[in-house]
């Protein structure tokens, strides 16, 4: 009798055994992101607060240990309280702006109307693209060839020598800019406000319907009070982003006139990097750590609560 041989198993190796366990593979797709951000947030901040305690200049590069001095000397500057208020006012009344157009923009396209998928992929590509885009929107506030004021003069609302200087004038270069990043943050805010609507129950919108909920009473006192988790995380990335950023004063007014439009991102830029204080310019950035981390700590508690 001829028995037949079993074929001889090959060895498994040894790393398909470590790479099937779950948090071996989970770390190493996480890892590329952890290591980003230590190497792109972690590293800047840990050499802000290093020259924040110190009274390192581009012209005295030796570090000396000063303590919480340049911090104090920051807070009791009266423009720092000035650009400090500007960038509340810059932050929050863009994002208001920008929520109230995305909301409306959202219910718009949620609307069965021809060619919604390419409306949809249009309103995105400004916010997807906004590095190149970022200057077109200056063009309307130009001093001498605001779109804006020629159309308000070939209407015949306002005359030439009444033409508004857009970006000279204290309260409209506040408007101006918050108007911008509002147009930018416009889509992004779509998307959001798209996101939690398709996800609301279309079976709550018909009972509202059939108890005589009209338009408002749906979306203000049903439909709202159901997205707000949604809207809130959209709202926080957009706080930090605005609050942060300096690209927006930087191009349009270049903090003027006379400090109206600085924000804390700007001015540290300009104090640390263009002015050589490099420990001034890093405690006026670290400022801004504090007041997003409250800011953020309470919407994230708002999110609990609706959510529980």
């Amino acid at each position: 009798m001829v028995s037949i041989a079993e074929p001889i198993a090959k060895p498994v190796p040894r790393y398909r055994f470590i790479l099937d366990r779950r948090e071996v593979l989970g770390s190493l797709f996480v890892a590329p992101a952890v290591l980003h951000v230590l190497l792109l947030v972690g590293v800047p901040f840990l050499l802000a607060v290093y020259y924040s305690l110190s009274a390192y200049t581009i012209y005295d590069p030796s570090w000396r240990f000063v303590g919480l001095a340049n911090f104090e000397q920051i807070v009791r500057n009266p423009m720092f309280l000035q650009t400090l208020g500007n960038t509340f006012l810059f932050t929050f009344g863009s994002q208001l702006l920008g929520l109230f157009l995305g909301k409306f923009g959202a219910l718009l396209l949620l609307r069965p109307i021809p060619g919604r998928r390419i409306v949809r992929a249009l309103i995105i590509l400004p916010w997807s693209c906004r590095s190149r885009l970022r200057r077109s929107p200056g063009s309307g506030f130009d001093s001498l060839y605001s779109v804006i004021n020629w159309s308000l003069i070939a209407l015949g609302v306002i005359t030439r020598a009444e033409a508004p200087n857009w970006l000279g004038t204290p309260h409209l270069a506040m408007l101006c800019v918050i108007v911008v990043n509002a147009w930018r943050f416009f889509p992004f805010a779509i998307v959001i406000f798209l996101a939690g609507l398709t996800s609301v129950p279309q079976d709550v919108v018909d009972a509202a319907i059939v108890d005589g909920a009209g338009f408002w009473r749906r979306n203000y006192q049903i439909i709202m009070p159901m997205i707000l988790p949604i809207v809130a995380i959209g709202l926080i990335f957009g706080i930090v982003f605005t609050f942060t950023d300096l690209s927006i004063v930087l191009l349009l007014t270049n903090g003027g006139p006379v400090g109206a439009t600085s924000v804390l991102g700007f001015e540290g830029f300009q104090v640390g990097i263009v002015s050589g204080d490099v420990s001034h310019g890093a405690a006026i950035s670290l400022f801004m750590l504090p007041v997003l981390f409250f800011v953020v700590i309470a919407m994230l508690r708002f999110i609990r609560r609706r959510e529980i």
